[in-house]
């Protein structure tokens, strides 16, 4: 009977680790939040900082969420008051953060030759959106080499023009602008140009410009597009979602680039003064960045306020799945329009280029909707309802560019971030986290359990909608 209480708590340590076990959403967070805790901490010790001082541990706490979850929100510029330390562990949690603490764990367990098992099967599979676990060992190379492979052109192209500008610390600055982008952070060392100046001066270096803009879209395609466009030459075809993802990504950079450059054309704090390269430049640039990448090619406070809403449904969009980028992804919202297209022509099941799309993904698309609408409109009314009084309040257009940035990990801002109250910044922060775990994997972290997949048969119900 003594040993009663002590195999209780054997039981039950069992059901907690398998419960955890069984749950690779609940790791997943777990890894980021881990991250995010030693980013924080790093941060907030006086070595990071410029002036030896302890940076507030709300601010790191922020700055490491931001970095790690590839937002961009910043609450000090990154140059002026990190020293090359705490720049350093930015540029460390960009890249853990963009890749995912599961996905590099899982690559160097098999670099090392240890073999994943059933459990870390699941748990890559989950971490790098893969549909099969017979191909994750070759995504999990391919994404690493990949990685490596592209920011390390990304930074030799960009160190054309910074080194020999900027000497040695030019080869850093490629560096850390490379991972940046191509992780879709938006976090740039560029301060000592002018605070918060982001790459507004090189809206005519085609240079850089152009090579910054393809990272970021390289990166905002996602590993299973790279994977499956790269075996295109023995497959000769393609997957559905590849193909979704392209056309997607095109036509929205186009008519991205189309609108800012017709909203913005005559206001004289954005694209008037300049000339047409850097109109043609800096609309292109914003067209790509506002998806997920957070750099700025022009002031965004002056922006006009159909700018900023058009930009506000190009943020929500984002990149696509399994990618650096966040949003709600182009797949999602396609298949939301495909399955209004659908029911509005009579049809009983969507379809999308000749192809029927399954019923759980439309659940799944709506259910992403649906929880990214609830959190970017919890965290616009927080920030409305909490900024202080000297900022006369934040208007509905800006709380919400605010909003979606955090939740879509895009890092742009109006404004809204730096006058924000510490209740306000914990909202991003959350938000910030959710936008990049995903807020259906969020939620299943959450849950007790994972969902097991049974019909169970219960009396139709009838509801009239619309």
């Amino acid at each position: 009977d003594q040993d009663l209480p002590t195999k209780g708590r054997m039981t039950l340590m069992k059901a907690v680790r398998k419960r955890s076990s069984s749950n690779p959403a609940r790791i997943i967070s777990e890894s980021f939040v881990v991250v995010i805790a030693i980013g924080t901490l790093l941060l907030w010790l006086p070595i990071s900082s410029r002036d030896g001082q302890f940076t507030p541990l709300l601010d790191s706490l922020f700055t490491a969420t931001s970095a790690t979850c590839v937002t961009g929100l910043v609450l000090y510029d990154t140059w002026t008051h990190w020293n090359p330390l705490g720049q350093g562990v930015l540029l460390m949690l960009i890249q853990i953060g963009g890749l995912g603490l599961v996905t590099l764990t899982s690559f160097f367990n098999l670099v090392v030759g240890k073999k994943l098992g059933l459990r870390g099967m699941k748990l890559a599979s989950e971490s790098i959106n893969s549909t099969s676990f017979g191909d994750v060992p070759h995504l999990l190379r391919m994404i690493f080499t990949f990685t490596l492979t592209v920011e390390s052109i990304g930074a030799v192209l960009l160190g054309l023009y910074f080194v020999p500008a900027y000497g040695l610390h030019g080869v850093f600055i490629a560096i850390f602008l490379a991972v940046s982008a191509f992780c879709n952070a938006g976090f740039d060392i560029l301060g000592f140009l002018g605070e918060y100046t982001s790459l507004m001066t090189f809206n005519g270096r085609y240079l850089v410009i152009f090579t910054i803009m393809a990272l970021i879209i390289v990166g905002g395609l996602g590993f299973i597009v790279w994977n499956d466009l790269l075996a295109y030459r023995k497959t000769k075809t393609l997957l559905l979602h590849t193909k979704v993802v392209l056309l997607t990504t095109a036509f929205l950079i186009f008519i991205g680039t189309v609108c800012f450059m017709l909203f913005e054309w005559n206001n004289p704090a954005t694209l008037q003064p300049m000339g047409m390269k850097e109109k043609i430049g800096a609309s292109l640039m914003q067209s790509v960045t506002m998806r997920t990448a957070g750099f700025n090619s022009v002031d965004l406070y002056a922006m006009r306020d159909s700018t900023k809403v058009f930009s506000i449904v190009l943020m929500f969009i984002g990149a696509a799945p399994g990618s650096t980028g966040g949003g709600i992804k182009v797949t999602t919202i396609a298949v939301i329009i495909m399955t209004a297209v659908s029911i509005i022509r009579g049809k009983e099941e969507p379809y999308l280029l000749k192809r029927r799309i399954a019923a759980n993904v439309v659940y799944r698309s709506l259910a992403i909707l649906f929880l990214g609408v609830v959190t970017v409109g919890v965290t616009a009314i927080t920030l409305m309802a909490t900024s202080p009084l000297e900022a006369n309040g934040l208007t509905g257009i800006d709380a919400t560019f605010e909003a979606v940035s955090a939740f879509a990990t895009v890092g742009v801002s109006s404004g809204s971030t730096a006058i924000g109250s510490p209740f306000s910044k914990i909202m991003l922060i959350l938000s910030m986290f959710i936008g990049r775990v995903g807020p259906v994997s969020f939620g299943l972290s959450l849950a007790a359990q994972q969902n097991v997949s049974r019909k169970l048969i219960v009396p139709e119900g009838r509801i009239v909608v619309g």
